[in-house]
């Protein structure tokens, strides 16, 4: 008989209190809270630092720590941050910093046909977005320059490929394992599931169950129900574990959770554009009841960021300049999140728009300027969204492109920029087919017995909930 080899311990990233303990005071130093106390004590005790691109060390801690760790977690939760005035969390206060409002409105987009034809682009380019992301993700700048320059797809114009590539340069940068074989060019046979559309889905399911009147109640309500826990990453995993712990929203967003100014909630938005056609008010407001459940302040804003700028596109009367604006309107002027959409809408005007070339001085200047961030907070996110999209002049390819180019969180990011570009280029046709031919109007999906349905089948269901009344 063969010797049995013991399994690996199971690590569960994510949330074992001494994995969080180092991306709390990441955070605490990114908003201004004095963590150099709890700092010492944590290091002195043997604990490490945050890990740069995952969610646990690669060495595991050791599990002595983790009574120190939550002790420490929650005494970092008591402290104040100077930024909290600029940056609150309450809907009430959001609006009160938002000089720029917009009012409530609504618009008619013609026949529910023609408005399930826009969503299916926008459907097909968040879909598309994601998957020329998807092999890059968690890759440097460097390395993500590196493996299309190889290729011969630089400036990145199509999906990424293994075809032809230096065995060396790929073991130096190796592809995103969880999805190098259904998202590079040669391997893909539809869309892959990925949470960037599992969020939309939800999003979808919880109109069709609760109408526009849900809670944030119901978005817990939901996850439990269709939403696989293993599925869930970040500040949703956190979430997910607090709703099981007990703990109510919106606790669940606060509770021992590092990761609630991330870019999580921000995927998770598109939808309530995409039914609120005009209105990128009532959009933000559904936002944030949404995002509530698992972030707060700039995870929050990113959120109502998307949503507010897809509702203004929704309704037909902006390009994406005035899709961005609306966006920020939504947003307190004085944020890190709005400071960021400005720099990168700045960045993305300084240089010229001819060619994608042309956009790697905008992305040397905004990871200068925001390099020290996780590569998955919201922050540099929204720098690099709105940049892309501005740069691009909204028009798909180059949104998508630009987008992924960027780094950081490369499908989450292409993911937005292609859903708010598809939405403006208005029909499925004006999507370039080497972008959605390989999709097979297919995506594959965990989420509340989805597995296998078209983008036209969701963007019909997705118009049947549209809020529209005639213009006066």
């Amino acid at each position: 008989m063969g010797t049995a080899v013991a399994a690996p311990p199971l690590r569960v990233t994510w949330v074992q209190p001494e994995d969080l303990v180092g991306h709390e005071l990441r955070q605490a130093a990114e908003d201004g809270r004095e963590a150099d106390g709890i700092a010492r004590r944590w290091r002195a005790a043997g604990g490490a630092p945050a890990p740069e691109r995952a969610g646990a060390s690669a060495v595991p801690s050791d599990p002595s720590l983790r009574p120190l760790a939550e002790r420490l977690l929650d005494e970092l939760a008591l402290l104040t941050s100077p930024l909290s005035e600029d940056e609150p969390t309450g809907l009430t206060e959001i609006v009160a910093k938002c000089p720029q409002w917009p009012p409530e409105r609504h618009e008619l987009m013609g026949s529910q046909a023609a408005v399930a034809c826009r969503l299916e682009a926008a459907w097909l380019g968040r879909a598309v977005g994601c998957l020329l992301g998807k092999p890059v993700e968690k890759l440097p700048l460097d390395g993500i320059r590196a493996l299309a320059r190889a290729t011969g797809n630089w400036p990145l114009a199509s999906y990424f490929t293994a075809a032809g590539l230096d065995p060396s340069l790929a073991a130096r940068y190796p592809w995103n394992r969880r999805s190098s074989t259904t998202s590079l060019a040669e391997n893909i046979d539809g869309m892959p599931e990925d949470d960037d559309l599992n969020y939309p889905l939800l999003g979808l399911l919880l109109l069709e169950r609760h109408g526009h009147g849900f809670g944030t109640g119901d978005v817990a309500r939901l996850w439990l129900d269709e939403l696989p826990a293993g599925r869930t990453f970040t500040a949703e995993r956190i979430a997910y574990r607090n709703l099981l712990d007990g703990i109510e929203p919106p606790g669940t967003a606060r509770y021992r959770n590092p990761f609630r100014e991330w870019i999580g909630a921000g995927i998770r938005a598109d939808v309530y554009g995409w039914t609120h056609p005009g209105d990128p008010a009532a959009a933000a407001a559904q936002a944030w009841r949404d995002a509530t459940l698992s972030h707060t302040a700039n995870g929050v804003y990113g959120a109502m960021f998307v949503a507010a700028a897809t509702a203004e596109a929704a309704g037909g009367r902006a390009d994406v300049h005035g899709a961005l604006r609306a966006g920020l309107a939504v947003i307190p002027v004085r944020s890190r999140f709005a400071r960021a959409v400005r720099f990168g809408i700045a960045a993305a005007r300084d240089e010229p728009t001819g060619t994608a070339e042309g956009f790697r001085a905008v992305v040397d200047r905004l990871h200068g300027a925001y390099g020290h961030h996780h590569w998955v907070h919201a922050v540099p996110n929204a720098a690099l969204l709105a940049a892309a999209l501005t740069h691009a002049d909204g028009e798909f390819s180059g949104a998508v492109c630009r987008a992924v180019s960027g780094g950081w969180d490369t499908d989450s990011n292409g993911a937005t920029a292609g859903a708010l570009a598809g939405l403006l280029a208005g029909a499925p046709a004006a999507l370039p087919r080497r972008w959605t031919a390989p999709l097979r109007n297919r995506l594959a999906t965990s989420v509340g017995g989805l597995d296998g349905i078209g983008f036209d089948t969701l963007a019909r269901r997705t118009a049947a909930l549209t809020v529209r009344a005639p213009r006066p």
